[in-house]
């Protein structure tokens, strides 16, 4: 079995996702998960940005599947805090697959985001999982 790892940020990074947006928004991106044959087995992020870690039994949606997870994802948010009229997502994501050896450790790695952007940023996070994963990458375009 393995999973994959969703990561994307709010447009212009905007911190915009508080307790509270957090609150609603989760339990909505699970449910959306579900729809799509699949399930979250992690979610956590900062008032920039979520990480998901994903089981999809459906990856030839993939595409799709993202498509609804952030489209679905803003109108809820616009529906639930009519002050977040703004709200957006960056237009790009980023993806990795985890083997089933490293799910344990990617799931304690989302659970615990405050601490790692004690010292880095979002920016900073992504990027190290470009390089981490090998992924080429145009830094003009990268962060959306």
């Amino acid at each position: 079995m393995t999973g994959i790892r969703l990561i994307w940020s709010t447009k212009k990074r905007l911190p915009q996702i508080s307790p509270d947006v957090q609150s609603c928004l989760y339990p909505y991106l699970g449910a959306i998960t579900r729809n799509h044959s699949g399930k979250l087995l992690e979610i956590g992020g900062m008032p920039d940005h979520v990480h998901l870690l994903i089981e999809l039994s459906l990856p030839d949606k993939f595409s799709h599947f993202i498509k609804d997870l952030k489209a679905s994802s803003s109108q809820c948010i616009h529906k639930n805090f009519p002050n977040l009229h703004d709200f957006a997502w960056q237009e790009g994501y980023g993806s990795f697959s985890v083997s089933y050896s490293a799910l344990e450790g990617v799931q304690k790695y989302i659970q615990n985001q405050v601490h790692h952007h004690a010292t880095m940023s979002f920016e900073e996070e992504y990027l190290k999982f470009l390089k981490l994963h090998q992924v080429k990458y145009d830094e003009r375009f990268v962060l959306g």
